[in-house]
């Protein structure tokens, strides 16, 4: 059983490198859960939508009491039973994200948070970096921005800041990768983080046995 988040700015490509590993390691003969935040559970989605709602306003105290109410949720009816079960989850985002995104939020409070509800960090993060202005632009072209994405440059740029403090301070569990790169070449970086951090997880593919 292994548990590894993907964490990143907006735009940094998550959502397509979080289904390409997923692939890899179900080809390899993991039993793979596939999962997000904020949601993942229904009690969870639905906080989901209130959190991302633009015609909302929440506090940065406000957010970060639902973001956890949401991973309390999600940690409980999803993440926890399928390790337990010697499952391998990959979550888009987890509690890294509130670390970094509830700005202007005491860091102490959201860790105590983090202690109370989340009984399990990841055994990897693989944090997606690249400038602000590219992920924005990235977004951007999405179409349908957030209540997240539409906070504006400064704010963005204290986000990935955050990011990358947690990575400095925990570089046994996060790995940076360069997400301006192209899909292929993000593709193998975490191919090659996850054989360094975690090996023999993605194993050998099926129909592909070991040469004798």
């Amino acid at each position: 059983m292994s548990f590894i988040t993907f964490e990143g700015p907006e735009g940094a490509g998550k959502s397509t490198q979080i289904k390409r590993l997923a692939a890899k390691l179900e080809n390899a003969g993991r039993d793979v859960v596939l999962t997000r935040e904020p949601g993942g559970a229904p009690e969870a989605e639905a906080l989901r939508a209130l959190l991302l709602d633009k015609d909302r306003s929440w506090s940065p105290t406000a957010e970060a009491l639902l973001m956890n109410a949401a991973r309390d949720a999600h940690v409980r009816a999803r993440i926890t039973p399928a390790l337990d079960a010697g499952k391998t989850v990959l979550c888009d985002r987890f509690s890294d994200s509130t670390i970094a995104y509830q700005v202007g939020v005491d860091e102490a409070f959201l860790r105590a948070l983090q202690t109370a509800v989340v009984p399990r960090m990841p055994d990897l993060t693989l944090l997606f970096d690249l400038p602000v202005e590219v992920g924005l632009a990235r977004a951007e072209a999405r179409g349908a921005a957030d209540r997240f994405e539409a906070k504006g440059e400064a704010y963005h740029r204290t986000v990935r800041e955050r990011f990358i403090a947690i990575a400095a301070e925990e570089p046994e569990r996060v790995v940076i990768i360069d997400a301006e790169a192209s899909m292929d070449t993000v593709e193998k970086a975490v191919t090659e983080a996850v054989n360094a951090r975690l090996p023999g997880l993605l194993g050998e593919p099926h129909g592909h046995p070991p040469a004798p």
